[in-house]
């Protein structure tokens, strides 16, 4: 079945970086929709970043020019690059694969951002 991992999430400051990194088993990446996900305290989950197959991006408003996604389909991964943190990206990380703007059922277990003022 599918398992997506999560990963790379962690406490900074405001104005600092991270990457995360979410590998999966049981689903090839390179032949679906990619997105990341967040969901913050009283919030609902979003979308934050979409990568296709054919390598197109789209980012919500709110991290476009800050954050970056990316694939190695070879490792079977996907990346979100976040530059300039602000304590509003606070939230739980996810990816999941997507058909097209709809989003697959199999979530994992996401990775924690906290963002510092």
């Amino acid at each position: 079945q599918v398992q997506l991992v999560e990963s790379g999430g962690g406490l900074v400051q405001a104005g600092g970086s991270l990457r995360l990194s979410c590998a999966g088993s049981g689903i090839i990446f390179s032949i679906n929709v990619m997105g990341w996900f967040r969901q913050a305290p009283g919030k609902q989950r979003e979308l934050v970043a979409r990568i296709t197959s054919g390598g197109s991006r789209n980012y919500a408003e709110a991290v476009n020019g800050r954050f970056t996604i990316s694939r190695d389909n070879a490792k079977n991964t996907v990346y979100l690059q976040m530059n300039s943190l602000k304590p509003e990206d606070t939230a739980v990380y996810y990816c999941n694969t997507m058909a097209g703007w709809i989003t697959n059922d199999y979530w994992g277990q996401g990775t924690q951002v906290t963002v510092s003022s």
